[in-house]
Order: structure tokens, then sequence, then C-alpha cells
């Protein structure tokens, strides 16, 4: 089972339709989290430290994660996937896009 956190600025739109996009496969646990402190769920160690795979939507957020957690992120894989935050939970391009994009990585 590969355990994927998703992570995004306030986990209400990017991170938490990826979440719901690949929770549902098979050999995969996804959970997802925000890194603003307004946050739906705010990402924390211990989400870090339960993840086989971080992926960042942006850069800004990979920073933030380095910055905040250097210690546990020292030895975590991490994808960056150039998601800006111009979409709706569960809109059609925002999924298309996430299928496309986190392909090299299932």
């Amino acid at each position: 089972m590969t355990r994927i956190l998703f992570i995004c600025s306030r986990n209400r739109l990017r991170s938490p339709t990826a979440e719901a996009v690949f929770s549902g496969r098979e050999g995969i646990e996804a959970l997802s989290a925000g890194t603003s402190p307004d946050a739906e769920l705010r990402v924390d160690a211990d989400l870090i430290e339960w993840a086989d795979l971080i992926v960042a939507m942006e850069r800004s957020h990979r920073r933030k994660l380095m910055r905040d957690f250097p210690r546990l992120m020292r030895d975590k894989k991490i994808a960056v996937l150039g998601i800006k935050d111009d979409y709706g939970y569960m809109q059609t391009e925002l999924v298309a896009l996430l299928e496309r994009a986190m392909a090299p990585y299932l």
C-alpha cells in the first residue's frame, strides 16, 4: 500500500480533489493537507511521517514543507505537480490534470 499525502495551501480545493480521486485506487491510501495557518487540515509531523510520497501542488508548498519540517523531509520522496489554484473542487479539468500529472508516480 502506497500512502500519498497531497499538499496545497488551504486544503479546500486542489489537494482534497486529489485525495478523493486517488484514495479509491487499489494499492493507494491518500490524505490531503494544507500549508496555510487557515487550512482545513494543516500539515503536521504525523502526516509527513505517515506518507510514502508527498505531492505538492506548487513549488511554494514544497519550500514551506522543507522550511517547517527539515528533518522529516530529508528522506521523503516529494513531487511537485505545478498545478495553480485556478480550479474548483472536483472540477473536471482539475481531475484530468491530476490524472496526467500523477501518472509517473502511480
